[in-house]
């Protein structure tokens, strides 16, 4: 190895991570850390108070984030598999998206949850897959995967046999699945309670990845409708070029 003991010192902490990690990390500092250090810093000193809890699927494409221009502290985000919600069910298992429901609710006091699909999810699509087809091995006691979007099933049952294809299937499947985990939160106690007493909104959301078309659940009318149309068709008509 080449240079001064320095140089290696200062070059060694970049090679332990991917370098688009690094290299975005330095735009971080020179633009929006560098605008924005006194907010950082009182995030730091006085805690986060985010109002919204938004439930969000792990795929890379549906950063809530980006879709909702978030600055940091404003939304309190869990992702998962599928963005699923599973009903309340304390035992000894491990409780990852029941702890951190629990959190937002209880400590953070979030005054709004958002449960957010989106379009082409590999989750939803697996278990319309799996369900579509009788050859597919039970799960095994490794499947995490496969126990994890068995939620999805009461959503199945009641959206019935698919009498399509399964792309559109599992678009179909996707919305029903919002609706149950909606459901689901509603079996936690305290959410139940603080919603009942005005304290607490449920929404359901769904995004449209290649057109970034925003669809909010109407609970009213169980129809899920546009969210801010024109300001959306209006991004459509500008020149890309």
């Amino acid at each position: 190895m080449t240079g001064s003991p320095q140089d290696r010192a200062d070059a060694a902490p970049e090679r332990l991570l991917p370098e688009r990690l690094v290299s975005g990390y330095e735009a971080f500092l020179g633009g929006r850390f560098a605008r924005e250090q006194s907010r950082f810093q009182h995030l730091a000193e006085a805690g986060q108070r985010p109002r919204i809890l938004l439930i969000g699927c792990c795929d890379s494409r549906v950063s809530p984030e980006v879709i909702f221009d978030a600055s940091p502290g404003e939304i309190f985000c869990v992702r998962n598999v599928a963005n699923l919600v599973p009903p309340f069910g304390p035992n000894d298992d491990l409780h990852g998206t029941s702890a951190a429901l629990e959190y937002a609710v209880l400590a953070l006091r979030v005054e709004h949850i958002l449960i957010l699909g989106h379009a082409s999810c590999g989750g939803v699509r697996a278990y319309a897959e799996a369900d579509l087809d009788p050859y597919q091995k039970p799960l095994s006691g490794g499947d995490f995967i496969g126990k994890w979007i068995s939620l999805i099933k009461p959503a199945a049952d009641r959206v019935g046999p698919a009498t399509e294809p399964v792309e559109d299937y599992s678009e179909r499947l996707a919305f029903a699945s919002i609706i149950q985990g909606l459901a689901n939160l509603r079996t936690f106690p305290k959410i139940a309670e603080l919603e009942k007493r005005g304290l607490l909104t449920l929404h359901g959301a769904y995004f449209g990845i290649a057109g970034g078309k925003l669809l909010a659940l109407d609970e009213g009318t169980g129809r899920f409708e546009a969210v801010s149309a024109q300001a959306h068709a209006a991004a459509l008509s500008e020149p890309r070029f």
